[in-house]
């Protein structure tokens, strides 16, 4: 088995912003996309996030995708609150997500980070970068 140390926050939202996570639900559908991005290999560390977004810190192994990681996560989860439990509405995630690789020497701080986000997010104290989910406004796009 190779050796490998790979380090990644991952935010991505709801289809349009949507208000659709409550409270009441979400953490069962965090415990859905922990088990799934486990199931693919990867060491979950935190994750978080407010009713249009989740951040998630993980470890993905590079025998797979970055790309597939996410996408098979994001499909697990939205099959779950489509087909488990089955709102009157049809839940979807944007096609966009952001990624940020990070050393191991920030992994605390990341961690923190995701596991307040209701308080960065009511007190306005956010990371700019770690928030993204998409390319709008990045140079040359």
């Amino acid at each position: 088995m190779p050796y490998w140390r790979l380090f990644y926050h991952i935010t991505w939202s709801t289809k349009g912003r949507m208000l659709w996570i409550a409270s009441d639900w979400e953490r069962d559908l965090y415990q859905v996309i922990v088990a799934k991005a486990e199931a693919l290999g990867a060491q979950v560390y935190a994750i978080g996030g407010i009713e249009d977004h989740i951040h998630l810190v993980a470890s993905i192994p590079p025998k797979i995708a970055l790309s597939k990681f996410v996408g098979q996560t994001k499909g697990n989860s939205s099959h779950f609150v489509n087909h488990v439990l089955c709102f009157d509405f049809h839940f979807a995630w944007q096609r966009e997500y952001g990624i940020v690789s990070f050393g191991e020497k920030h992994l605390q701080m990341v961690i923190s980070y995701v596991r307040k986000q209701r308080e960065h997010h009511s007190s306005g104290k956010l990371i700019a970068f770690l928030e993204r989910c998409d390319v709008e406004g990045l140079p040359g796009e």
